[in-house]
């Protein structure tokens, strides 16, 4: 017989042993009442954690904890709206570094149309066609700047010289671009006149240079700035899943324990009831008096 029939047995024993002769006031079934209720109360706890998988789901529960833990999660939400801001500075840094990179890779053609518009021995149709050739590229490359945008902002045509966000919950900030103006030294190395091959030499060294060194520290820039978005974004959500851990320590249950605890209890509740039976029919015995 397990712990459970004996404590059974010795209920029944004591209800036949100790008879209340009151029909009014049954002391043995108020005292199994009180378990009965103290048991579905502690029940109820368990069962609310095995549904919900969590010990401290509202202040009843522990003032404290949930205090502490609802900080928390407002600090979890702040770092969110951290890296989504950050998030969206990266997007606006990543198309400017692509729009800039391209124009990068136009620039070996410009140069050969220019060098080869730079000889002397190129006849009037040849160099009508390089022009056009030279033209046309300039045409993509202002393609390429006019069309880096994200979210409304373009780093590389003068509209927006930078941006800056948050970086963490305590006022720091990253700033992506600079005064960096590709449309202006482009528009600039368009309106240049390659008619010969003199002016088109000293386009070389002029607005060609000037664009190419634009281009260059554009690339640089941009670079060093979406580095610095990614590596902080990484670092939060390090910091984001560390807080989150800690989070679990301090409201999540323990639903192997918690398992066996409602098993156990769902059984000491059937004891109980059974219990306040047999001492509910105590004062029964009574009624042999009367007969």
């Amino acid at each position: 017989m397990g712990w459970l029939g004996k404590m059974l047995e010795l209920y029944e024993e004591d209800a036949k042993m100790a008879i209340n002769s009151s029909v009014v006031t049954n002391p043995s079934a108020l005292v199994a009442l009180q378990n009965l209720n103290k048991i579905t109360k502690t029940l109820a706890t368990a069962q609310n954690r095995v549904s919900t998988g969590l010990k401290v789901s509202g202040a009843m529960d522990d003032a404290s904890s949930y205090a502490i833990a609802q900080g928390i999660r407002g600090e979890l939400k702040a770092i969110a709206a951290v890296t989504q801001g950050l998030d969206n500075a990266k997007g606006v840094g990543k198309v400017a570094l692509a729009g800039t990179t391209s124009v990068s890779n136009l620039l070996a053609d410009i140069r050969s149309k220019l060098t080869e518009l730079s000889s002397a021995g190129v006849t009037t149709a040849q160099r009508a066609l390089l022009e056009a050739d030279f033209n046309s590229l300039l045409s993509q490359a202002g393609g390429f700047i006019s069309n880096a945008i994200f979210n409304g902002m373009n780093l590389i045509n003068g509209d927006t010289s930078s941006i800056t966000v948050l970086s963490n919950l305590t006022g720091g900030t990253l700033t992506v671009g600079a005064a960096y103006n590709l449309s202006t030294d482009a528009e600039s190395l368009a309106a240049v006149s390659v008619g010969t091959a003199s002016s088109s030499a000293v386009v070389i060294t002029g607005e060609f240079t000037t664009l190419e060194t634009s281009v260059n520290t554009a690339l640089g820039g941009l670079g060093a700035d979406v580095n610095a978005l990614n590596f902080q974004t990484s670092f939060l959500a390090a910091i984001s899943d560390a807080t989150e851990e800690g989070l679990g320590n301090i409201v999540d249950a323990d639903m192997a324990r918690e398992a066996a605890r409602l098993t156990a209890l769902q059984v000491q509740q059937q004891l109980a009831v059974q219990t306040l039976g047999i001492v509910n029919q105590a004062p029964v015995s009574l009624l042999s008096l009367f007969r």
